[in-house]
């Protein structure tokens, strides 16, 4: 039953698609992390099946964009871009690692949140309207399960910056071993589904989500000391972000 709980708590956390509520207790948390990859897969199946109706109705590029770009969101609840934006906040703030912890822990939002997640979204929606084939979508699709993967991985392996909040509940809860082997396995997995929709780009994405996850711990090992549920929530949206850009110029190129 700890399985079952866990995949509902998950789907719950991270995800706007109704499942049933209970009382979490700790055993139920030991494979949380497990099903994180999940609601990425189900928003990369909705991509896809978005894009086969694109394709079948010869919609334009406009509309194309917007609601590829508003899905995520729509399942997500947007969870991780809170995330981006607090931490936006906290990075542009130049102040002590201190402060920049409160600042991620404010609930009101800044200017340079606001500047930062309207450039991130001209540019997913610029990029994505740029896309173009099933391929590419079910491409695209599997960014939002990698991301998550690459994430959840970060958050059982990774320093965390305080003793307290959501991330640090589910990583000091989890079940390190299961989660990581079971988060290895779905990245390999992943991994080998891009490579098999395109060598090239499957290559870039996945070394380009290698290198921002490279930056991302670097950055917050030294502005906070460590890794919160605000900064994960930054790493899966720079890295949604960056697999949209890169399937996009491989798309321009015909590489895919």
């Amino acid at each position: 039953m700890a399985v079952v709980k866990s995949f509902f708590i998950s789907f719950s956390m991270y995800s706007k698609i109704p499942v049933p509520q209970f009382e979490w207790k700790d055993q139920d948390m030991k494979y949380v992390l497990c099903f994180f990859p999940w609601v990425g897969a189900v928003i990369g199946i909705l991509t896809y099946l978005w894009g086969i109706i694109c394709k079948d109705f010869q919609l334009g590029k406009l509309i194309f964009a917007a609601v590829g770009t508003a899905l995520p969101l729509l399942v997500s609840g947007g969870f991780h871009v809170d995330g981006f934006m607090d931490t936006m906040d906290a990075l542009h703030s130049y102040q002590s690692r201190e402060r920049k912890l409160e600042i991620l822990k404010d609930s009101h939002i800044g200017a340079f949140s606001v500047i930062q997640i309207i450039l991130y979204y001209f540019i997913f929606t610029g990029a994505y309207s740029e896309i173009s084939g099933l391929r590419a979508m079910a491409t695209v699709g599997a960014g939002f399960v990698l991301s998550r993967i690459v994430s959840g991985i970060g958050v059982v392996s990774l320093k965390c910056a305080k003793k307290e909040g959501l991330l640090y509940l589910f990583s000091s809860k989890a079940h390190e071993k299961v989660v990581k082997i079971s988060l290895y396995i779905q990245l390999v997995l992943c991994v080998l589904f891009m490579l098999y929709l395109s060598f090239v780009t499957g290559i870039a994405i996945t070394i380009g989500a290698a290198l921002t996850f490279l930056y991302y711990r670097y950055r917050c090992y030294k502005e906070f000391g460590g890794i919160t549920g605000d900064t994960a929530g930054y790493y899966v949206t720079i890295s949604e972000v960056i697999t949209v850009v890169i399937v996009s110029a491989c798309c321009i190129m015909k590489v895919i």
